[in-house]
């Protein structure tokens, strides 16, 4: 019989063999039921006795700093965990539900740098994405969703820029998902102190050239960074928007002036995680096949600057309602959908009407 700590060991050692982003355990008829998010898909995979999953779960929050004897509110926390020679980082959320508590755990594998040409599922974006990045200074926001890759591609860029550009380049993360020594990286601690705006301000005396903001999610952070922007400085950053234009408004939600945007906004891009079809299965792939090591997905973006940018910007002004002349992330999606990339359901998860 499994002892806390191997069932734990176990769980996450499995989740990492599986290439899973996600380990949930949920409350269930009596008992916990485990699941698994492998490529944007839930997997069952294990039953646990609500005794296990109790503690299991207080297991999880004590090696994490979480209060263990605290259960009605919801917590988070953050660990490393070794397997198999690779350090996985752990993010962790405890929420109380009806009878007792659930758990998500996100991980983050230490990951080797993907180039952008390889991530992107058109080349001929990625290139336009790279020439962007050969800007001495201005703002270059990616929006989208949790889990849509808009770290990874950061990562992809700022590798480029320190190894092509010889850009000198600091990082504020939280957390910091993939330790680099090329850059300096600065891990956001608001218990300390040390959050976004207090991180960004301190970086712009450190003599940087490209500054990456993991997240601009308040006033003060997204005028510190347009400031930046200003004063010589390429920001790189993130924001939750639906589509690349959604970002001017969040900015403008944020207080930004409008003159101060159009000086200093180079490009948003707005991207997606596309599934690509599988050459073997037909229609949706088994688990089984979910588990295998291909290249399942890929990304698609919707790329806003130069002309149709500054057009867009000017509208703005006026008043006037705009026709977007660039090519949207439908646009995108229902080209990979055309050339057999992606299967249609993709479309429909993916694009509103």
């Amino acid at each position: 019989m499994y002892n806390t700590e191997q069932i734990a060991e176990e769980l996450l050692k499995r989740a990492v063999e599986l290439g899973a982003s996600d380990i949930h355990i949920f409350p269930k008829n009596g008992k916990s039921l485990v699941q698994l998010r492998v490529d944007n898909k839930l997997f069952p995979i294990k039953w646990l006795t609500r005794e296990q999953a109790e503690r299991v779960i207080s297991h999880f929050k004590f090696l994490s700093g979480m209060d263990i004897g605290e259960k009605r509110r919801p917590q988070n926390g953050s660990m490393n965990f070794m397997v198999r020679e690779q350090i996985v980082g752990l993010r962790l959320s405890s929420l109380p539900a009806a009878e007792t508590e659930t758990l998500v755990i996100r991980l983050i594998p230490r990951k080797s740098i993907v180039p952008i040409e390889r991530l992107a599922l058109f080349p001929e974006t990625a290139r336009k994405i790279l020439a962007l990045m050969k800007h001495s200074h201005g703002l270059f926001i990616f929006s989208g969703p949790t889990g849509s890759g808009k770290t990874t591609t950061l990562y992809s860029l700022l590798h480029y820029a320190k190894t092509f550009i010889h850009r000198n380049i600091i990082t504020l993360e939280d957390p910091i998902e993939n330790v680099s020594e090329d850059v300096l990286q600065v891990q956001i601690n608001e218990k300390a102190g040390i959050s976004y705006s207090v991180g960004l301000k301190a970086a712009l005396r450190h003599d940087p050239d490209i500054i990456m903001v993991g997240e601009i999610r308040d006033a003060e952070t997204a005028k510190i960074a347009v400031r930046a922007a200003l004063t010589g400085h390429l920001i790189l950053s993130t924001m939750h928007t639906r589509n690349a234009a959604g970002a001017i408004s969040r900015l403008l939600e944020f207080g930004v002036a409008h003159s101060e945007i159009q000086q200093t906004l180079i490009a948003v891009s707005a991207q997606r995680l596309l599934e690509l079809k599988c050459p073997v299965c037909e229609g949706e792939c088994s688990p089984y096949c979910h588990y295998g090591k291909r290249n399942k997905r890929a990304s698609v973006y919707e790329l806003l600057h130069g002309k149709e940018l500054s057009r867009l910007l000017d509208e703005g002004v006026k008043g006037e309602e705009h026709e977007y002349t660039y090519r949207l992330l439908e646009d995108e999606i229902n080209k990979a959908v055309a050339l057999g990339f992606a299967r249609e359901e993709e479309y429909d998860r993916w694009v509103y009407k």
